[in-house]
């Protein structure tokens, strides 16, 4: 039986090719189509190879040399004739000689779907993962879209008994140094209401102010993180804007925080609070404590008026995306009253709808271009609010670790 071009033009002589008396049975040498195709696509015979002869001294791959998905060529059969699906071509031969195992290229790309090209002598650590968690690159194109939550992230302890927690926290300041790990046991598990019962069975089983034994007892932060974690969370909102605003100096970001994230109800809470505590008036105070378009800001938020609800208007939210970009990057210099207006007013869900209709208008995201057009605590501000509007526990989570907050805490 004859094979026509095989072997390859060129391709310098064997020895023992073609055996002796058998030249009529091979092929004259310079009419296999190399390297146009070897071995034939498209599930040509494959030729079977003389003892010791071409290719290397040990012949053609074994039944189960070549093992490869999607293009690849099956196993050749004795004397048989594997398949090409696709027409694809072949990878070097697992197993053959001089070959140690080579990875076989994926059946698709990477971005359209899960194939993965296995490393020789597997993925560390066991197999590769078919496909990303959850079917999703971790890089999502756009901000991912969650409710707001505005609870904390404790919940109230089952099986609560407000006296076997006193009587806890009493031994653990009892006697000669303090268990800071029992008291952060009770303190740290329970809900802010359940606390303040905590606080009323102590006075009430000893005849002591808990606050006033944490205090004697504890020192630096873990002092504050303690007695913060016992303050009802309006008490500490306003204690907290009070800290910020006294002496030399503010703390601009705690502003930031409370006021550009609370909802109307907390804030003029809060307001209410900040008077009857300290006897003074939180707008004032901020008037005397801020400046420019971020004094402006934090006074439109410390009114409590935005509209809060949660319908959408889209027409609006194409009007307010137009009116933003237009006073932002569409102009020369920047309208501040403007991003004041619309982010001080509208309702969360709302701003959210608008920055998704900036995006598709300017092709650029709305914080982004805050972020051009804004520096300093007025950015800050302006960010804080859009990134309550796309994600408000994200927010807290991973933007503002610098202090422990009441609300968030529970």
């Amino acid at each position: 039986m004859s094979y026509p071009g095989y072997p390859p033009t060129g391709y310098p002589p064997f020895p023992g090719y073609p055996p002796p008396g058998q030249e009529s049975s091979f092929p004259a040498p310079g009419q296999y189509p190399y390297p146009s195709g070897f071995p034939p696509m498209g599930g040509g015979a494959y030729p079977q190879a003389p003892s010791g002869g071409y290719p290397g001294a040990g012949g053609y791959p074994a039944p189960g040399g070549y093992a490869a998905p999607g293009g690849y060529p099956g196993a050749p059969q004795p004397g048989g004739a594997p398949s090409y699906p696709g027409g694809q071509g072949f990878g070097a031969p697992p197993g053959g000689a001089g070959f140690s195992g080579y990875p076989q290229p994926p059946t698709q790309s990477y971005g359209g779907g899960p194939a993965q090209v296995p490393l020789p002598g597997g993925f560390p650590g066991g197999a590769m993962p078919s496909q990303y968690p959850g079917g999703q690159s971790p890089y999502p194109s756009q901000p991912p879209v969650m409710t707001q939550g505005t609870h904390g992230t404790i919940r109230p302890a089952a099986n609560f008994d407000a006296m076997r927690d006193a009587e806890v926290l009493r031994k653990a300041m009892k006697g000669f140094g303090t268990d800071e790990q029992a008291i952060i046991d009770v303190v740290a598990n329970r809900s802010n209401d359940q606390r303040q019962k905590i606080k009323a069975a102590f006075k009430t089983m000893y005849g002591k102010d808990l606050i006033k034994d944490l205090k004697s007892e504890l020192s630096g932060n873990m002092e504050e993180l303690i007695l913060a974690l016992f303050m009802p969370p309006t008490y500490y909102d306003a204690w907290s804007l009070r800290n910020a605003m006294k002496g030399a100096g503010t703390q601009e970001r705690v502003l930031i925080e409370i006021l550009c994230t609370r909802t109307n109800q907390e804030i003029r809470e809060i307001v209410r609070c900040y008077e009857s505590e300290f006897g003074r008036d939180l707008e004032k105070d901020i008037r005397s404590d801020t400046s420019g378009h971020f004094e402006r800001l934090l006074v439109s938020m410390c009114q409590g008026n935005r509209d809060e609800n949660q319908n959408v208007n889209h027409q609006l939210a194409q009007e307010d995306a137009q009116r933003l970009y237009q006073t932002g990057e569409g102009r020369l210099g920047t309208d501040e009253s403007c991003f004041n207006m619309v982010l001080a007013t509208r309702s969360f869900p709302q701003l959210k709808a608008t920055m998704e209709a900036y995006s598709r208008m300017a092709d650029r995201d709305l914080l982004s271009s805050v972020s051009r057009e804004f520096s300093g605590n007025v950015e800050s501000g302006l960010k804080t609010i859009l990134q309550c509007a796309l994600n408000r526990p994200a927010f807290f989570m991973l933007g503002w670790h610098h202090r422990c907050s009441g609300r968030e805490l529970g």
